[in-house]
């Protein structure tokens, strides 16, 4: 065979290859194509931890969009009453993706290995889509941080969902016994704690921190210090953080849950006054505060907030349909009139700006949180969905329940530092 012969023939493979390659592409994206309507009958299912007023909401809103869009069914499958079952049961179906769901609530972390599978479907085809959509992320009126922190690798995954901060708890009685102001910074709240247990003769503690994980990624945030495995345990930064706290437990100005688990439970004894939680704690605190005592509500007293609570994602084994209809669900879900019936029903945050700021919910009578939470969501702060981040996380936890309960007994922590560290180096290698 000649040297023309061979060209024509390489040439020749050269244009089926492409033209095979050019249909398969074509086929792919049909395949991927954003359906604009739900033309046929179509059933989605969405796996939720959810409990009393707030399943009872979910499933009232559910009816309410099945009215409206009668074509669409959604099958509600609670997984538990607790988050961890939720989570549970999502990692063990991830080994066989076909028995996923076709959404469900999640933290992004424990979704970084289906994202990595490409086990979740990107979901801003579909936010950007002029149809179906809002045409862009602006437009949806969905708060840039929360749509950020339900991104993995940049890709857009989640929708936001049940979202909370953190705010500072204070029983008004108290402090005013006391004559003690709402403290506004970090260092007014040790003022204020220092002052509280002096004036009470050591039988009221100041203070305590919810989740000591947070306490610790924020205080950090707040030196401008990201979470991630950069971070040493033991460096000047990390130890002016944790000492700031493990100082204020040697001294009994400051208070850790301890085997009552929650701050709720000290703060409604009078046994603290004040407590820095999830704005989810007022639904414990309104019913449950000693009785003659007035509770109040203030911004968390540091630069950065939490943003918490879960998103919706989307799972890849849904049909075109499915995943249309699924979107509907969780636009009609995050829209503003939904939202703000959710807020009120349920305490979570509304992920809408214009709901979060609006003078009405801001005057609420139902809860004190709406007066204060567009103030302390400024600035958002979340999880990086970072590779073993959540194991860092938990771990952060466990380190600071080491090192507070050596401040409690009025030993040295120095070593519990050192030890901490190669335990959180070894969280983020694990």
């Amino acid at each position: 065979m000649n040297f023309k012969h061979k060209f024509a023939l390489a040439v020749l493979a050269s244009t089926l290859l492409l033209t095979t390659a050019c249909s398969n592409n074509k086929s792919a994206s049909t395949s991927n194509a954003v359906a604009t309507k739900v033309s046929k009958k179509t059933t989605i299912t969405f796996w939720y931890s959810l409990t009393g007023k707030s399943k009872a909401t979910l499933e009232k809103l559910t009816k309410d969009f099945e009215k409206k869009n009668p074509n669409i069914t959604v099958k509600l499958q609670s997984q538990g009453g607790n988050l961890g079952d939720l989570q549970s049961k999502l990692v063990s179906s991830l080994q066989s993706p076909k028995n996923l769901p076709t959404i469900s609530q999640a933290y992004p972390g424990w979704l970084y290995s289906a994202a990595k599978n490409k086990l979740l479907v990107d979901l801003k085809p579909y936010i950007t889509n002029k149809k179906i959509g809002w045409s862009s992320y602006q437009n949806s009126d969905i708060k840039s941080a929360l749509w950020d922190g339900a991104k993995i690798n940049t890709t857009q995954y989640g929708v936001p969902f049940n979202k909370s901060v953190e705010v500072l708890f204070y029983n008004k009685t108290l402090l005013d016994k006391y004559h003690v102001q709402v403290p506004t910074t970090m260092a007014e709240l040790k003022k204020a704690s220092e002052e509280i247990y002096q004036k009470s003769n050591h039988k009221v503690k100041g203070v305590g921190f919810d989740s000591l994980n947070n306490y610790y990624m924020l205080a950090m945030k707040d030196k401008g210090i990201d979470f991630n495995s950069k971070i040493k345990f033991d460096s000047k930064e990390s130890k002016a953080v944790i000492n700031y706290y493990a100082e204020g437990v040697k001294a009994g100005y400051f208070m850790t849950a301890g085997t009552e688990k929650y701050m709720s439970t000290p703060f409604n004894a009078g046994k603290v006054a004040m407590f820095i939680g999830s704005t989810a704690n007022e639904a414990y605190v309104k019913p449950g505060l000693a009785k003659g005592n007035e509770y109040g509500i203030a911004a968390r007293p540091s630069n950065y907030n939490v943003q918490q609570g879960t998103d919706i994602y989307m799972f890849s084994h849904a049909s075109k349909l499915q995943r249309t209809a699924a979107f509907l669900y969780l636009k009609y879900l995050t829209s503003k009139s939904v939202q703000r019936i959710w807020a009120d029903s349920t305490g979570y945050m509304p992920v809408n700006s214009s709901v979060l700021t609006s003078a009405s919910y801001e005057a609420s009578t139902q809860s004190k949180v709406p007066k204060i939470l567009a103030k302390t969501s400024k600035k958002l702060y979340y999880l990086p969905v970072l590779k073993n981040s959540e194991s860092a996380y938990d771990q952060v936890n466990a380190n600071m329940q080491t090192i507070l309960a050596s401040a409690e007994k009025g030993k040295s922590w120095t070593n519990d530092i050192k030890t901490a560290q190669s335990k959180f180096a070894n969280a983020w290698k694990q």
